[in-house]
């Protein structure tokens, strides 16, 4: 897809910083339009304008984008060219060069969508094993459960194909999840006739929104296409006088964005980077997963925009995170070697708001974390930053581990210094994190990474508001100087605020 198709030794003045960031939450930004009209040059004229409420606006506004495009933002869907539209023009509008920047890959162009009695574009999916096809046709709906979905035995046995018709040449069978394997169901309806075949999930306790990630359990096991639907796609399915378009193509080349935001600096050889996955999984909105990275940049930029800054910063929101960090991957391995070596640093922010969280930063030094790769030179000190920051501002902190898992992953590969900020997905917390934290022992740092309750509501506001602060403090900190990571000389931050040593992360996550 194209913009067209859809856009980081004490001192008295460290006591004085400690004692500004430690009360930032209690300090008015300037009335009025004041964040607005002024250069936000120091410290404490970007924290007093970043505010939490900013970037609530922001996942207000992402979840508003995932309600209007079937309850989620992922790649490939409506829901997804529209975060990049809002992304695009947030930025444009605040002053920053923004552009969406098509990228290609390697995945299957699935669709399924309704064309009668009426029209929609349902989030989709299909299966390992299953075939490839285009096919457009009256929809048959094959022993449904609906108002009973626990009982749902759809399509398990041929004698559910008993007496239906399908003897037209672009048969879509309209089968429920439910009771037995989907191979039984697909096989079933290929041998009754079908062209086609969609499986809506059950409408049961966790088997409601869209789903991926499915398998008919080898290769090859049927010959059409086969694809998935939410509980509430299946029910607008079966309407009388349905007819829907069905199409499953595999590897086929697919273009998507990423949105790529530039502040100039006075060097422009030597760039920040900061950046944070725009997509959300199909199975919800992903509000904190990952809206919280996304907006928090948004807010960020938005306060940064009147700045002129020594070094050139650059915000990147990545495409295609969820489906193996397609977009940041891609986005790297296409930079020439010129064009890397003026990547100074990479920051990364992904789940910085999750209602259970750990106040985490990726571990350059290794010092809880072995990481699978060498960490380039330089990172422990972007990584010194964040703890710095979190050491003013009072808030305890630990290590996360480069897994892999996230946007750094490119930039470490090709040796750009980087580290971020995390505050944990599916791991659970411990008694002695609720006892540092809050929180809830025994719970996941995000009770609803990657399910549909990943909403507005899934946050922790003070998680995201010290968290805000920190990735201000981090861009404000390298946009004037980068020479403690890289060797580039730089500038001095306004206001002669000096950046204490970090107190050390709490050991929760060692062995």
């Amino acid at each position: 897809m194209s913009t067209e198709l859809r856009r980081r030794g004490a001192t008295i003045v460290a006591v004085a910083l400690l004692a500004m960031l430690t009360s930032v939450t209690a300090v008015a930004a300037p009335a009025g339009a004041g964040c607005d009209a002024r250069t936000n040059n120091t410290y404490q004229k970007l924290l007093e304008c970043v505010r939490v409420d900013g970037v609530r606006e922001h996942q207000a506004a992402l979840q508003a984008i995932a309600d209007a495009n079937n309850g989620n933002r992922s790649e490939g869907t409506t829901g997804y060219t529209d975060s990049v539209d809002y992304v695009v023009e947030t930025m444009d509008a605040a002053g920053w060069d923004a552009e969406a920047v098509p990228f290609t890959y390697i995945g299957d162009r699935v669709v399924t969508d309704q064309l009668t009695p009426v029209e929609a574009v349902f989030q989709t999916a299909t299966f390992t094993g299953g075939g490839e096809g285009d096919v457009t046709g009256p929809v048959t709906a094959v022993d449904l459960s609906i108002d009973d979905p626990a009982a749902s035995s759809s399509g398990c046995t041929a004698d559910d194909f008993d007496g239906v018709d399908l003897d037209g040449p672009n048969d879509v069978v309209l089968l429920q999840r439910g009771a037995c394997n989907f191979s039984f169901k697909a096989i079933n309806a290929e041998a009754a006739g079908a062209e086609a075949v969609i499986i809506g999930n059950q409408g049961t306790d966790g088997r409601v929104g869209p789903y991926a990630n499915v398998t008919l359990g080898g290769a090859d096991v049927v010959d059409i296409p086969v694809t998935t639907a939410s509980f509430a796609a299946l029910q607008s399915l079966a309407a009388s006088g349905a007819t829907a378009h069905v199409v499953v193509e595999l590897d086929v080349e697919i273009e998507s964005l990423n949105v790529i935001a530039e502040l100039a600096g006075a060097n422009d050889d030597n760039v920040v980077m900061a950046g944070a996955h725009l997509d959300s999984v199909p199975a919800g909105p992903g509000i904190n997963d990952n809206g919280s990275g996304s907006a928090a940049l948004l807010e960020v930029g938005e306060q940064l925009a009147k700045l002129r800054p020594q070094n050139t910063v650059r915000f990147a929101w990545w495409g295609a995170e969820e489906i193996g960090l397609v977009g940041s991957t891609q986005y790297v391995n296409g930079l020439s070697d010129a064009e890397l070596d003026r990547i100074a640093l990479y920051l990364n922010f992904d789940m910085v708001g999750s209602p259970n969280y750990v106040f985490q930063v990726y571990d350059a030094d290794e010092s809880t974390f072995t990481a699978p790769v060498v960490v380039p030179p330089g990172s422990e000190e972007i990584e010194a930053i964040f703890e710095s920051y979190y050491t003013y501002a009072g808030e305890p902190y630990d290590d996360s581990a480069f897994s892999g898992r996230s946007d750094y992953q490119a930039f470490i590969n090709n040796g750009i210094p980087s580290s971020g900020l995390f505050t944990g997905a599916e791991v659970i917390k411990t008694p002695e994190q609720e006892a540092i934290w809050g929180g809830t022992a025994g719970d996941q740092f995000d009770p609803c990474y990657h399910a549909e309750c990943d909403t507005f509501d899934n946050v922790s506001l003070h998680a995201l508001d010290v968290n805000t602060d920190a990735i201000a403090f981090a861009v404000m900190t390298y946009a004037y100087s980068t020479e403690d990571v890289n060797g580039v000389p730089g500038s001095t931050v306004p206001g002669g605020f000096t950046i204490p040593e970090p107190a050390g992360p709490e050991g929760t996550f060692e062995d």
